[in-house]
C-alpha cells in the first residue's frame, strides 16, 4: 500500500542481497543501521526494517548487492501457470504508478520454467492481468533505466516477488568509470576493509597503503569509511524512485543526514591513506575515481613499482594496514611474473613496515605462500566466479643484528641481499649456474643463441629449460599420480622465484608452459592468441619463434645439428621437406645452396610460418614451395624426384586432416618406402624421429643402405639425454 505517515514506521519486509562469502558481515551491517536481521541465506539476508531505515540501507551498505521489498513468498510454484496466478493477486496499483514504465529480473528455474527471458515474462503478463483488471493502463517496458524493477526469485518451487529498491546494483557508487585491469567490485573491496579491521583502525588513526592499488577501489573504499561518507551519498539512480510507495521528504531527510556527516567527516579525517601503482593509466584512473567520489585530498597517489616501494618519510605509525588485491595467475603462462611479485611483496613488507598488519586478497593461495608471512586469519570468499581468500598475516619486527648497529644501519632499511628460499631451491640455482657455465665455451665458439641448459637434472624439478636470447622458455613435465601436486606446484614455484636471477632474465621474458602426454597434433594447438613472435639466429638463418602460443615454439632444438648437416649437404639439391612445420630446416638448406625445395605439412598456421621464415631470409618462393597435404596421400601421388630428403614425422597423430592415424614405429616401414621412392639415385633420405624406443625396421636395412647417426646429431646441450631422438640416412643400394 501507498505509505503515510502513521506508516512510515511499520515494518517492512526485505531481502538484502550481497557477493557470497560476507553475508554473515552484511547482517551486522544491517543491524548497526537500524534494521532486525532474520534469516541468513546464500548470498542474501532477510530483515525487516522501517521505509526510513530502508533508505538508510540503501544509502548506507557498504556490503549489499540490492535491496529487494518483499511482496509475496510462496511455496510449490512449479508451473508458468502458478506463477502468472501468484503475481496476479498483488496489488500493482499500489506500486506502480500510471504512466511508469517495469523492468523483471528473473533468477532460477524449475522442471516447467527452463529459462529466465520465459520466467520474466510470465512475470509480466501477471503484473498486466493485474493492472488491467483494476482499470489502469498496460505498462510499457524498459529493460535499461525502469521506473520500477521487479525482483523474482524461484528455487526449489519457492517463490518470492519483489520490488528492488536499489535499481541497479548499490556496489556501483557511481565513482568507478575508469576501472582499470581486472577490477575489484566495491562492495567487495569494503568487506576485505572490514575483515582487516579497517574502520576501527580508521578510528584509531592508523595508516593505510595499497602497494598495487591499481584504480584505487580499496583506498576509495577506504576513504569513504575514515570519512564517515556514505558509500551511494553520490548515486544519482534508486529503484524506489519510482515506487509508487516512495516517500520524497522521508528520502531527503536521510541524504540530508548523510551529506552533513559526510562534511564533518571529510573535514576530521586526519588518517593517511597512500597508493602505489607502476602504471600511469592506473594512477590517472585512481585520481580521478576519488575526485568523482569526492575523497581526493584524503588520498595520496605514488608512482613507483614494487620493486621501488619506499617507505614514505611522513609516516611515522608503528602499526597500520597494508592491503592489496594482486594478480592472480589464472593462466599458468603468468606465474614467472607473479612469483617473483609475491615474493618481493613479501620482502618489502618484512623490511618497511613492521609491526603492521598486511592483507591480500588472491585467487591464488599458493603464491601468497611466497610471501614469507603466516597467515593468522583466512576467509574464504568469492571475486565473481572465482574462489579467492582473504590472507590477514601479522608482520613480525625484525631482530636488530650486532654487524647492523656496529655499521649503522637502520632496521627499516631494505635487505641488500636476496630473500631466502629453501634448500632445493638454492641448489636448483646452483645447477642451473653451473650448466650454464659448462655450456659458455661452446656458445662462445658456436655464437648459438638458443639452446637447452636445463632437462630435469634434478628429479625434484622435472622441468626443460631453454634460453631464446634475452628470454627463457619452461615446459614443466606434469607430475605423476604418485606426487602431491601440492608438493608439485611448490616445487614449481620455487623455481620460477630463483630462475631469473640465475640466469640474469626479466621475469617477464619467462614463458611457462606444462607438457604432458600428446595426441594427435595436441603438441601444435594454439594456447593463447598473443602473436607474439620475435626473430632468433641459428647460423646463417633467422627463424621467427614464439613462446607463449603454442606448446612448441616453432624451433626444435634438438634438431640443430640436423638443420646443419642439411645445409652443408644441400648444395645445388632439390631438397623435400615432409611434416615441414615451420620449415626451419627447408631455410638452412636453402641457405646451404639447395637449387630449390618443397616443405609439405598438413597446419595451414605452420606453413604460413614457413613462409614467414622464407620471406626473413629473402628467399624466392617461387624456388621454394609450401604445400598443404598429408604426407603420405603426397608421396603417393607425386611423380617428382629429390637429391635431398627430409622427414622428421611425429609419434602419433591422429588429425583430423590425416587419411589415417600415424603410428611412427607401426607405420615407418610404409612411410620410408614410400620417401624412397621419390629419391633420386645417389641421394640421400634423412630420417629422424622422437619416439624414445623406437627401432627400425629389419627391412629396410635390406632394402637400403642404412646408416644410424643419432649419436652425432646432439650438441653439448642436448648431450644428457641421447635418445631424444633418432636419426638415420637412407640411400638406394647400387
Amino acid at each position: 500500500m501507498t505509505m503515510t505517515e502513521t506508516s512510515q514506521n511499520a515494518p517492512l519486509n526485505l531481502l538484502a542481497t550481497c557477493p557470497k562469502g560476507i553475508e554473515g558481515l552484511l547482517a551486522d551491517e544491517l543491524a548497526a543501521l537500524g534494521a532486525t536481521p532474520g534469516k541468513t541465506t546464500v548470498a542474501g539476508v532477510y530483515f525487516s526494517a522501517s521505509q526510513a531505515i530502508a533508505y538508510r540501507v540503501c544509502l548506507w551498505s557498504r556490503l549489499a548487492n540490492r535491496v529487494i521489498l518483499q511482496l509475496v513468498r510462496e511455496p510449490m510454484i512449479e508451473t508458468p501457470e502458478q506463477l502468472r496466478d501468484v503475481v496476479a493477486r498483488i496489488a500493482w496499483t499500489q506500486h506502480l504508478a500510471v504512466g511508469k514504465t517495469l523492468a523483471v529480473d528473473f533468477h532460477g528455474r524449475s522442471d516447467h520454467i527452463r529459462h529466465t527471458r520465459f520466467g520474466a515474462q510470465t512475470v509480466k503478463d501477471g503484473v498486466v492481468d493485474a493492472l488491467q483488471l483494476a482499470g489502469q493502463e498496460r505498462p510499457s517496458i524498459d529493460t535499461k533505466t525502469p521506473d520500477l524493477r521487479l525482483y523474482a526469485h524461484l528455487h526449489r518451487a519457492n517463490l518470492t516477488i519483489g520490488i528492488d529498491l536499489s535499481g541497479e546494483s548499490l556496489h556501483r557508487r557511481g565513482y568507478r568509470r575508469d576501472v582499470g585491469h581486472a577490477p575489484l567490485k566495491e562492495n567487495l573491496a569494503a568487506a576485505l576493509l572490514i575483515r582487516a579491521g579497517w574502520p576501527e583502525r580508521a578510528k584509531a588513526g592508523e595508516p593505510l597503503i595499497d602497494p598495487l592499488c591499481g584504480a584505487g577501489t580499496l583506498l576509495i573504499e577506504a576513504a569513504l569509511m575514515a570519512a564517515d561518507q556514505a558509500p551511494n551519498l553520490d548515486r544519482e539512480r534508486f529503484g524506489f524512485k519510482g515506487w509508487a510507495g516512495h516517500d520524497e521528504a522521508l528520502w531527503l531527510e536521510q541524504k540530508r543526514e548523510a551529506e552533513a556527516r559526510a562534511s564533518i567527516g571529510r573535514k576530521r579525517c586526519k588518517t593517511q591513506l597512500l597508493g602505489f601503482d607502476q602504471s600511469p593509466a592506473a594512477l590517472s584512473a585512481a585520481k580521478t575515481n576519488a575526485m568523482r567520489a569526492g575523497i581526493p585530498a584524503l588520498i595520496t597517489l605514488h608512482g613507483q613499482s614494487l620493486a621501488q616501494l619506499t617507505r614514505p618519510e611522513t609516516l611515522s605509525a608503528e602499526s597500520g594496514l597494508l592491503i592489496t588485491n594482486p594478480p592472480y595467475g589464472e593462466r599458468l603462462g603468468e606465474l614467472p611474473e607473479l612469483v617473483r611479485l609475491y615474493s618481493q611483496l613479501g620482502e618489502k613488507a618484512k623490511a618497511l613496515f613492521p609491526g603492521w598488519t598486511l592483507a591480500m586478497f588472491t585467487g591464488n593461495p599458493d603464491l601468497g605462500h611466497r610471501l614469507g608471512l603466516r597467515a593468522h586469519k583466512q576467509y574464504a570468499l568469492k571475486n565473481g566466479a572465482l574462489d579467492a581468500k582473504l590472507l590477514l598475516m601479522d608482520i613480525g619486527t625484525p631482530a636488530v643484528g650486532n654487524d647492523a648497529q656496529a655499521e649503522g644501519k637502520s632496521a627499516d632499511a631494505p635487505p641488500k641481499t636476496a630473500p631466502a628460499v629453501s634448500e632445493n631451491a638454492q641448489m636448483f640455482a646452483n645447477r642451473l649456474g653451473k650448466n650454464q657455465k659448462r655450456l659458455k665455451k661452446w656458445l662462445k665458439q658456436s655464437g648459438e643463441t638458443c639452446y637447452r641448459i636445463y632437462d630435469a637434472d634434478m628429479p625434484e624439478f622435472a622441468l626443460a629449460i631453454d634460453r631464446y636470447g634475452d628470454r627463457v622458455h619452461v615446459q614443466e613435465y606434469a607430475a605423476p599420480s604418485s606426487i602431491n601436486p601440492a608438493q608439485a606446484q611448490k616445487r614449481l614455484f620455487d623455481a620460477l622465484e630463483v630462475l631469473p636471477d640465475a640466469l640474469g632474465v626479466d621475469p617477464s621474458k619467462v614463458y611457462i608452459k606444462r607438457r604432458e602426454r600428446q595426441t594427435g597434433t595436441a603438441q601444435y594447438q594454439k594456447r593463447e592468441a598473443s602473436g607474439e613472435r620475435f626473430e632468433v639466429r641459428e647460423g646463417d638463418a633467422r627463424l621467427w619463434v614464439n613462446l607463449r602460443d603454442y606448446l612448441d615454439t616453432g624451433l626444435f632444438l634438438d634438431h640443430r645439428p640436423v638443420r646443419r648437416m642439411l645445409g652443408e649437404m644441400a648444395r645445388g639439391k632439390r631438397f623435400l621437406n615432409l611434416f615441414c612445420y615451420t620449415a626451419t630446416a627447408t631455410v638452412q638448406a636453402a641457405l646451404g645452396g639447395a637449387s630449390d625445395s618443397v616443405s609439405v605439412d598438413m597446419s595451414n598456421t605452420y606453413l604460413e610460418w614457413a613462409k614467414d621464415n622464407f620471406t626473413l631470409n629473402k628467399l624466392d618462393l617461387r624456388l621454394h614451395r609450401v604445400v598443404r597435404d598429408d604426407c603420405f596421400r603426397w608421396l603417393e601421388t607425386a611423380n617428382a624426384e629429390f637429391d635431398l630428403i627430409f622427414m622428421d614425422p611425429p609419434t602419433f597423430s591422429n588429425s583430423k586432416k590425416m587419411r589415417d592415424t600415424l603410428d611412427i614405429q607401426r607405420d615407418h616401414p610404409r612411410l620410408v618406402e614410400l620417401a624412397m621412392a621419390r629419391l633420386a639415385p645417389g641421394g640421400t633420405l634423412v630420417f629422424s624421429n622422437n619416439q624414445r624406443r623406437f627401432k627400425l625396421d629389419d627391412a629396410l636395412s635390406q632394402h637400403y643402405a642404412v646408416e644410424e647417426i643419432t649419436s652425432r646429431t646432439f650438441d653439448p646441450d642436448f648431450q644428457r639425454r641421447t635418445n631424444m631422438h633418432h636419426v638415420f640416412l637412407l640411400r638406394h643400394r647400387r
